[in-house]
């Protein structure tokens, strides 16, 4: 069970963050007549501090850590944080900058990118690691990957005017209604 648990929490965050963009859609139509992106925005911050902060803060009583941090643990835990939350928002702005409209294309985008960014990360970050070729195809075939789900995914119909229809050309002269009057 140990060696599945890591597995475990890994699907839920995949399945909790496939749902964010949704939910955030969700929030935004929620809104009659204020379609703002930063009110759904300002909750995702709510939501961030509450189940992290107390979220943590019981974690951390529960497991026995201590409250006292080092100053690289503060900085790193921070940026992570920021990272996170400059996410949210750019995710917030390709959502309603257009996006909205297709979320099944901009999710693929950026789980995509996330795994290959972590992975060019570490390839930067971890010392004295020989770097194997397979990694840059696999980044390679994740952005062909991007492309495959971003553009097989069914997406909604669109909810606007129909096409346009055609006018009968200039040469035919239009046939006249005639009524019948009682």
């Amino acid at each position: 069970m140990k060696l599945l648990l890591p597995i475990i929490f890994a699907v839920l965050t995949g399945l909790f963050w496939g749902t964010y963009g949704p939910a955030v859609g969700l929030a935004r139509e929620a809104l009659p007549g204020d379609k703002s992106p930063f009110k759904p925005y300002l909750m995702i911050g709510l939501a961030y501090l509450v189940w992290g902060v107390v979220g943590g803060a019981i974690a951390m009583k529960a497991t026995g850590a201590t409250f006292t941090y080092t100053s690289g643990q503060a900085t790193w835990g921070f940026i992570a944080g920021s990272l996170g939350a400059f996410g949210a928002l750019a995710l917030t702005i390709a959502m309603f900058s257009g996006g909205m409209s297709m979320p099944q294309v901009i999710m693929p985008i950026v789980f995509g990118t996330a795994v290959s960014v972590s992975a060019i990360v570490a390839t930067l970050t971890v010392k004295d690691v020989s770097v194997n070729p397979m990694l840059y195809v696999g980044i390679a075939g994740m952005a062909v990957c991007i492309v495959i789900v971003a553009y097989f995914t069914p997406h909604p119909k669109r909810h606007g005017p129909g096409p346009a229809v055609k006018a009968a050309p200039a040469s035919i002269p239009a046939t006249p209604t005639v009524t019948a009057h009682n």
